[in-house]
């Protein structure tokens, strides 16, 4: 019986692994030249896992996250970050009906019920953190209390953006939330010159609707994901060997000094203020299994490790105060010496 269930775990990881790379092609329609970027989202999508994307303003972003949306499919929540956000707007909103009586309908979070799969939160820098405490229990939990009710939302994926040039009237998204972002995606402008030339002079690129609506829809079917995602998780294995490689990778973040890690100008002994939380590390193993399967192994190898580590890993990395103004360049240079430090099995 176990063989004829592995048998059939095996062939229904198959058909999945086919819709990946479908979804893959579809989103791709929309955006070019960002295959790395859509390989993240693709393993993020089949870990479960909360995605934020930062880029320059005008990258395609948006236009990204809404090929993504309509690839899965299953229903779709948005909200605009603003700086006078309440929590309560992302759950409910009031107005005046036609008979001048007051009127309370269900939010972006709320409104589509169970059947939400999608909630894309554009400039969540621009949200006060109120309203990150509340997108918090939201990722955490995948629920969310409202007129006296606790709601379910089994089938939820959150995907933000924040833009990385504008400091005025944005807030730091706190460490918790961060936390729970499962990846951080950055989305730079291709530097290819034909696909520059593309992007600038096709007129295809210039309407982001038919951009989005030549994306096969429900290329994905949201309600399967979850399943898909526990099989993938229990059919995809690490050896021993490889579990001693995260662990010397995980000492090694919080204590890189002891590892014989150095960084110039750098005093190692007080650089890290806290590195790699067990979830951390637990979501670079989920990853990294899901990346595994995407190239066709059931096994892990140092190789799926290293093409997440810096997306999964480095906003987890907390810097002392004297160091945080360079925090992105030290954190991708810490990593790169890490892989320098630690042996590969």
């Amino acid at each position: 019986m176990a063989s004829v269930t592995k048998r059939d775990a095996q062939e229904t990881l198959g058909a999945w692994h086919s819709a990946a790379s479908t979804f893959e092609k579809e989103v791709a329609k929309a955006v070019v030249g960002q295959e790395r970027v859509i390989r993240l989202l693709t393993v993020a999508i089949f870990a479960r896992g909360h995605v934020l994307l930062e880029g320059d303003v005008g990258v395609g972003k948006t236009t990204l996250l809404r090929a993504v949306a309509r690839a899965i499919g299953g229903a779709y929540g948005r909200i605009e970050g603003t700086v006078d956000l309440m929590p309560s707007d992302l759950v409910y909103y009031t107005y005046l009906g036609e008979d001048g009586r007051p009127r309370v309908d269900p939010g972006p979070v709320l409104r589509h019920g169970e059947a939400l799969s999608v909630f894309f939160f554009n400039e969540i820098n621009r949200a006060r953190p109120q309203v990150h405490s509340l997108l918090l229990r939201l990722m955490a939990e995948r629920s969310v209390n409202a007129f006296n009710r606790d709601y379910q939302l089994p089938f939820l994926q959150v995907f933000a953006d924040r833009n990385r040039v504008e400091r005025e009237e944005t807030f730091e998204l706190p460490a918790a939330a961060r936390d729970r972002f499962f990846i951080e995606i950055g989305v730079e402008t291709p530097t290819d010159p034909e696909i520059r030339r593309q992007l600038v002079f096709d007129p295809r690129f210039h309407d982001v609707d038919a951009l989005i609506a030549a994306v096969k829809e429900g290329v994905l079917d949201h309600r399967e994901l979850p399943t898909i995602a526990a099989a993938i998780q229990q059919n995809v294995h690490a050896s021993p060997a490889l579990q001693k490689y995260v662990l010397d990778l995980w000492t090694a973040i919080q204590k890189p000094a002891a590892a014989g890690i150095s960084l110039p100008g750098i005093n190692m002994a007080r650089l890290i203020r806290g590195g790699g939380s067990p979830r951390g590390m637990s979501y670079l193993v989920r990853g990294a299994r899901v990346q595994a399967w995407l190239e066709g192994r059931d096994v892990v190898v140092p190789e799926d490790i290293r093409a997440l580590f810096v997306e999964i890993i480095a906003h987890r990395i907390f810097l002392d105060p004297i160091y945080e103004i360079r925090q992105e360049n030290l954190t991708r240079d810490l990593c790169t010496a890490i892989f320098a430090a630690v042996p590969s099995p």
